[in-house]
């Protein structure tokens, strides 16, 4: 059915249902158009996904007015980000989980790179959009995923320590009182056991080594009763496959007896990497993990039981064993990768690999939120904004990503059967090359 015909197709009238549950779960009755809008905008095509663009696209005749109301939505609406991403959560799992279960939890960031200071978060730290440190601003995400599709269900916005400490700019851009600094291991933290909580159907986390790394992370994720395979620096130490630290000493029956484990000059663990530097050419296994768009992705891995040594100095027993696995390319001159995993001990070196590989599926959600839904074009300052935005953004994404699990897998933003509106003539949005108007 085309766009422009006046009865609504299949498609449109799914779009309507997702719509109105998503507004139930915003609350107040007067949000549920401008929500519905504000979503549509971002689904329908157009470069700029901002206020002001998506406003002149769906009401060409009375653009002012529709401004404000989006506006208001997302810079000033006091409605729950975490009860319209439950909404959108159980709409698209829904859909998904006919195709297969969820097999994975990922924990990733992403930048938004940023000029000027006064934006919420915005300050120069490392950005993986461009690689390098950067003038930007960091959210942290949870997404849940099944082998073909994934759908981030919690977000949140990193506040580095200069910001959480400056009173003025949190009070300027609506920063909760109640809001303290957190490292990004602790926000996932915090987003993995709500997630628990809300009985999401569990299942291994997977994380960078910027999480990996962080022995309290991955204890606490132990603690939730998750598996996980995470990346670690290839500094992090642990002991050689059936080695330990030496027992606590013997007491000799003088003063207090000793709990704690001990190490020497001869007895002690080793780095990742030296480790694997060690292995012989046997340890090594070449393993396919999927089909590429142009060729296999095959690479070179090799997988042993090991005990995580960091500070159990401090422990009177020792870690318990788990998996490291380690990739090695052929034409690199050392290792490239190194994961920590909790998988059973008896797990098979393909499915090891193919779950440890499998956190890149989010990239193609990140690509889609950024390029064609607007998950960085959000032009106001405010913390509120800021994350009522990427909210709708990514209950747009959702109702693509359930589109694709039913039908076409090529499903994008601007393809759906949705009416679109004409522009009205000479609109150019604020900021643009040729509007003589100032942003």
């Amino acid at each position: 059915m085309s766009a422009h015909s006046p009865a609504p197709g299949a498609q449109q009238k799914r779009f309507a249902a997702y719509l109105n549950g998503l507004a139930q779960a915003a609350g107040h009755r007067d949000r549920a158009v401008p929500l519905k809008s504000y979503c549509t905008g971002l689904l329908l095509p157009g470069e700029r996904k901002s206020v002001e663009p998506m406003a002149a696209r769906l009401y060409p005749d009375n653009v002012r007015q529709a401004h404000q109301s989006l506006h208001h939505l997302v810079a000033d609406a006091p409605w729950s980000d975490e009860d319209v991403l439950e909404a959108v959560r159980h709409y698209v799992l829904s859909a998904v989980e006919k195709q297969g279960p969820v097999v994975a939890w990922i924990v990733d960031d992403t930048g938004f790179v940023k000029k000027g200071t006064h934006s919420v978060g915005v300050t120069r730290q490392y950005c993986g959009q461009v690689g390098k440190q950067e003038n930007c601003r960091v959210a942290v995400s949870l997404s849940v995923s099944t082998k073909q599709a994934s759908l981030p269900i919690a977000w949140c916005l990193y506040l580095p320590e200069v910001w959480a400490q400056d009173s003025k700019r949190r009070k300027q851009t609506g920063v909760p009182e109640e809001l303290r600094f957190q490292t990004k291991p602790a926000i996932a933290l915090e987003q993995i056991r709500a997630a628990v909580d809300r009985g999401i159907p569990t299942a291994p986390v997977l994380a960078d080594a910027g999480y990996g790394t962080d022995t309290q992370f991955r204890e606490a994720i132990g603690e939730l009763g998750l598996p996980y395979v995470v990346g670690v620096m290839s500094s992090v130490r642990v002991w050689r496959p059936g080695e330990a630290p030496l027992p606590k000493r013997k007491w000799k029956g003088i003063g207090r007896p000793t709990k704690l484990l001990q190490r020497d000059s001869q007895h002690r663990p080793l780095s990742v990497k030296d480790l694997a530097l060690s292995l012989p050419a046997r340890a090594w296994k070449k393993v396919t993990w999927r089909e590429g768009t142009r060729h296999q992705l095959r690479s070179r891995f090799a997988a042993l039981r090991v005990r995580p040594a960091h500070r159990d100095y401090w422990r009177s027993q020792p870690h318990e064993e788990e998996w490291l696995l380690i990739e090695w390319p052929s034409a690199e001159a050392e290792p490239t990768k190194y994961w920590l995993s909790t998988l059973p001990a008896h797990t098979k070196l393909r499915d090891l690999v193919c779950l440890a590989k499998h956190r890149w599926i989010i990239e193609r959600d990140y690509e889609e939120l950024k390029q064609e839904l607007g998950l960085g074009h959000y032009e106001g300052r405010g913390w509120r904004g800021f994350h009522h935005h990427a909210t709708l953004c990514i209950a747009a994404y959702g109702f693509l990503v359930a589109e694709r699990s039913r039908f076409s897998p090529s499903t994008r933003a601007g393809q759906l059967d949705l009416p679109v509106p004409e522009m009205p003539p000479k609109f150019r949005p604020r900021g643009s090359p040729d509007s003589p108007r100032a942003a």
